[in-house]
């Protein structure tokens, strides 16, 4: 059974499960939920850490120095267990390592460390990926969380947006049975705003692979940070009470793409005992406040 973890600052409190090291809560010093709850109907997810893949493979598999292993859509680390390796009122850190059952899906030895850090009104998440081998690891990290939409604070669904640090003219893409449509669209982001509806998630999630914002201002009271995290993604299941906006570094395999794993797009390649930081944060500032 996951053990669950809460963490507190004056203006946010956060539980943190053990199962995926996964946020399942975050409230605003008012109590106000701010993170979706899990409810089947829609997806049981909440926030979801995505290692060592982002996305989908093709056929569901990678390809290691012509091996070919089994790897579910997003990885494993959303199902795996984390064992807790600190904690105290504000911060906890949680800790995966490379076993037999994750080396049958990714023939790499790894340790991830994941910290979550609340300072005053921000959530501070981080995750440090080290390669314990001694030849150079391909992985990839991508966040998940899943916020209310629309937010605890009184304006209507139909009046969220999603405001840009700066403009997006450059095309973004849809997924294709999990995988990244060759194909090209319009950005719908105009004048650094993209308006929110549901019909916009019709066709599935919107990928930003060439993204020049680092930063965003969700509903006018959720500012998301991720410096170095050069991929997006927004997404909802229509007529669901969230939105995942999703910083990543990687995305699903492109159609068609059959190579091996350190050859698929967005890919970090991580030398022998190194280790490489993914990092976002959220900020809250309830209207009034």
């Amino acid at each position: 059974m996951a053990s669950i973890v809460p963490i507190s600052s004056p203006l946010l409190r956060a539980e943190i499960s053990s199962t995926g090291a996964e946020l399942v809560r975050l409230q605003d010093s008012a109590g106000a939920d701010l993170l979706w709850d899990g409810d089947p109907a829609f997806w049981t997810g909440r926030s979801p850490l995505l290692f060592p893949m982002v996305g989908r493979a093709r056929g569901d598999r990678i390809m290691v120095a012509g091996r070919a292993y089994e790897m579910g859509q997003h990885g494993f680390a959303r199902t795996s267990t984390f064992t807790p390796v600190r904690s105290d009122a504000a911060s906890c850190t949680w800790r995966l390592e490379a076993s037999e059952e994750t080396r049958r899906r990714y023939p790499f030895n790894f340790r991830l460390d994941v910290t979550y850090r609340l300072e005053g009104a921000t959530l501070h998440m981080e995750a440090d990926v080290t390669n314990m081998d001694d030849a150079v690891m391909p992985a990839s990290f991508g966040f998940h969380p899943a916020l209310r939409w629309p937010l605890p604070y009184g304006k209507p669904r139909s009046a969220h947006e999603v405001v840009f640090e700066k403009d997006e003219p450059a095309p973004i893409r849809r997924p294709v049975d999990g995988l990244l449509s060759t194909a090209q669209f319009p950005t719908p982001v105009r004048d650094r705003r993209l308006p929110l509806s549901d019909e916009l998630f019709d066709a599935g999630a919107l990928i930003f692979d060439t993204l020049a914002s680092r930063s965003l201002v969700y509903g006018g009271a959720i500012r998301v940070d991720f410096p170095r995290m050069p991929h997006l993604g927004l997404w909802t299941r229509p007529g669901a009470g969230y939105v995942c906006i999703e910083p990543w570094q990687g995305y699903a395999s492109p159609e068609g793409f059959d190579g091996d794993f350190a050859d698929k797009p967005g890919m970090v390649a991580i030398a022998p005992g190194k280790t490489e930081t993914f990092a976002m944060a959220i900020s809250v500032s309830p209207p009034g406040s």
